[in-house]
C-alpha cells in the first residue's frame, strides 16, 4: 500500500518537506488549499476507487485503504482543534523545533488516552470504534465518524503521550468510566492508574465526583476497592520511608486512649518516647469531604492539646517527596526534647 500518495501537480508550488510523516498523509481542507489543491481536485482525488479518502469533515487521508491508529488520532485532533491562522491552518513549529503539529484546544481523552499511556487494561487503539477528544464546552463541534467529542467547562493542561496531546490521567479515566457499564473493566482501569503510579486515588475520586459519577453503584464499588488499595500502597511507602531514611522504628497501626478514658483515634505510626504521630491523609474528596476533614482536625487538636505532635502526610507527598517527608518527621522527633512531656496515653494495636 502506498502511504505517500503525492499531491496533485498544482500543489508543487509549496512542497511538504516541513511536515512530519503523518502530517503528509492526513491534511485538512485548509492545509490542502494552502498547498494549491482546489476543492474540485479534492473531490476528484476522493472519487470512488481514487487515491484519497475523506476521514472526517474537512480532514483527508492521502492514501486508499484503512487508516493506521496514528492517522486516526491525528485526523480526530485535526477535526477538533481550533484553527488559529488566517489561512485556517493549525500552527506549525518554528524552524529547528519538533515537527509535531500544534493542536489548539483539543486533546485525546478516554480509553484512547489511557492506551497511549501504556495502560494494559485499556483496549488497543484499532479496536476502538470512536476516539474521545476533549474540547472547550462552547465549541460548536459534533461527534462524527471516529471522532467522539467530549466537552469541558475548563480544559486541563494537556500532557503528551507518544507525541500526541492527551488529557491528564484522572480526567481521561473519568471520561472512559462515564461510558463503561462493566464493573470489572472500571475496577481494572482505576487499579492500574494507582498501581502504575500514574496518579493518586484522591485525584481520581475528585474527577469522578465532579462528573457526578459517584451515584453509579458499579463506580462506587470500584472506588471503594481503589481507596483500599491506595491506602495499602501508601502504608507500604511509609514503611519504606522509615527504613530507607534511618528513622527510629515506631509502633505501627495503633489506637490511642486516655487511661480509663475515651478513644483518641487511630494512627499509622507512633513514637511513644517522643510523642510524635504520623497519620496518612487518604481522604477521598467526595460530598462528605468537609465533615471528614473536620473529624481529622478535631482529632489533631485533641492530640496536640495532650502534647502529641501529629504529622499528616498525603500519599502524593510520600510518592513524590519521600526524603522531604522523612525530614519533617525527623525534625518533629528531634524537637520533642524541647517540649513539655506529653500526657500519658495507652497505646493499643489497631
Amino acid at each position: 500500500m502506498n502511504h505517500n500518495t503525492p499531491l496533485p501537480q498544482a500543489a508543487a508550488a509549496r512542497p511538504l518537506r516541513h511536515l512530519s510523516e503523518v502530517q503528509r498523509r492526513v491534511l485538512t481542507t485548509a492545509q490542502l488549499r494552502s498547498h494549491g489543491v482546489s476543492p474540485a481536485e479534492m473531490n476528484e482525488q476522493c472519487r470512488s476507487g481514487g487515491p484519497w479518502q475523506q476521514l472526517l469533515p474537512g480532514v483527508y487521508l492521502l492514501h486508499p485503504g484503512p487508516p493506521t491508529s496514528e492517522e486516526r488520532l491525528h485526523a480526530v485532533l485535526l477535526y477538533a482543534a481550533r484553527e488559529v491562522t488566517a489561512s485556517g491552518v493549525p500552527a506549525q513549529p518554528e524552524p529547528g523545533q519538533s515537527h509535531r503539529p500544534v493542536y489548539r484546544e483539543a486533546m485525546i481523552t478516554g480509553l484512547a488516552a489511557l492506551t497511549l499511556r501504556g495502560f494494559t487494561s485499556a483496549p488497543p487503539l484499532l479496536s476502538l470504534d470512536r476516539i474521545d477528544v476533549l474540547v472547550p464546552r462552547l465549541r460548536r463541534l459534533r461527534s462524527t465518524g471516529c471522532a467522539h467529542v467530549l466537552r469541558a467547562a475548563s480544559l486541563p493542561a494537556p500532557e503528551e503521550a507518544t507525541g500526541v496531546p492527551v488529557a491528564p490521567v484522572p480526567r481521561a479515566l473519568t471520561d472512559a468510566v462515564s461510558q463503561l457499564t462493566d464493573a470489572g473493566a472500571v475496577r481494572r482501569l482505576l487499579s492500574e492508574a494507582v498501581r502504575g503510579g500514574h496518579c493518586e486515588p484522591a485525584a481520581i475520586v475528585r474527577e469522578l465526583n465532579n462528573a457526578k459519577l459517584l451515584s453509579r453503584p458499579h463506580v462506587v464499588d470500584a472506588v471503594d476497592s481503589l481507596l483500599a488499595e491506595g491506602r495499602a500502597i501508601a502504608e507500604d511507602r511509609l514503611y519504606t520511608m522509615v527504613r530507607e531514611f534511618g528513622l527510629p522504628d515506631p509502633v505501627w497501626n495503633v489506637d490511642l486512649r486516655l487511661p480509663g478514658g475515651p478513644h483518641l483515634g487511630g494512627l499509622d505510626a507512633y513514637w511513644p518516647e517522643q510523642a510524635v504521630a504520623v497519620e496518612l491523609d487518604t481522604r477521598a474528596p467526595r460530598q462528605d469531604e468537609d465533615a471528614l476533614w473536620s473529624e481529622y482536625a478535631r482529632k489533631r487538636e485533641h492530640l496536640e492539646r495532650l502534647g502529641i505532635t501529629v504529622v499528616y502526610i498525603t500519599p502524593k507527598k510520600l510518592r513524590d517527596g519521600m526524603e522531604q517527608q522523612a525530614a519533617v518527621v525527623r525534625t518533629a522527633l528531634m524537637a520533642s526534647g524541647d517540649r513539655d512531656p506529653a500526657a500519658y496515653v495507652v497505646v493499643l494495636p489497631r
